[in-house]
């Protein structure tokens, strides 16, 4: 993928961009296939000209309406890699590999939040999000838990 998004980086005049992938094994079992969005519009032959290895689709995400703002096109792209973030992966197939990664320089900067109980940080935490998470799990209610106490909230 580093090699697709090179080839793909100097199609484009050089300029580095935005962009996030995420690998997904085939239903049947057969090989890998990967899930990308990227930060501009880019022409479908460009891709497939810099993928070079068979099949490539694309779809615009989500149905925004018109002058939704980069912030709305963001989430849309997000959401829909965040599917693939979350499924299932055998590691034994591939021990080590990230479950996404992204264009360098474009990480996303750490926010610490510091509160003394789990609920003083959920609050602060939507708070940044502008709303409250649709999902949260907390080690506690977990069953056979081992690890050190966790809570993991997802917002839409």
């Amino acid at each position: 993928m580093g090699a697709f998004f090179r080839r793909l980086r100097r199609s484009l005049g050089g300029e580095a961009f935005p962009y996030m992938w995420v690998p997904e094994w085939h239903k049947r079992g057969h090989g890998l296939h990967a899930h990308f969005a990227v930060g501009r519009y880019i022409k479908v032959e460009e891709i497939r000209e810099a993928w070079g290895r068979g099949h490539v689709h694309i779809k615009a995400l989500g149905h925004l309406p018109v002058g939704s703002g980069t912030f709305a096109e963001a989430r849309a792209g997000s959401l829909y890699l965040a599917k693939y973030v979350g499924k299932d992966f055998d590691h034994e197939r591939l021990p080590g590999l990230h479950r996404y990664d992204l264009a360098r320089g474009f990480e996303p900067a750490a926010v610490q939040l510091v509160g003394t109980r789990v609920e003083d940080v959920l609050a602060q935490a939507s708070e940044s999000m502008g709303w409250m998470p649709a999902f949260v799990w907390h080690s506690d209610t977990e069953r056979g838990w081992h690890g050190p106490p966790a809570v993991w909230a997802s917002w839409n």
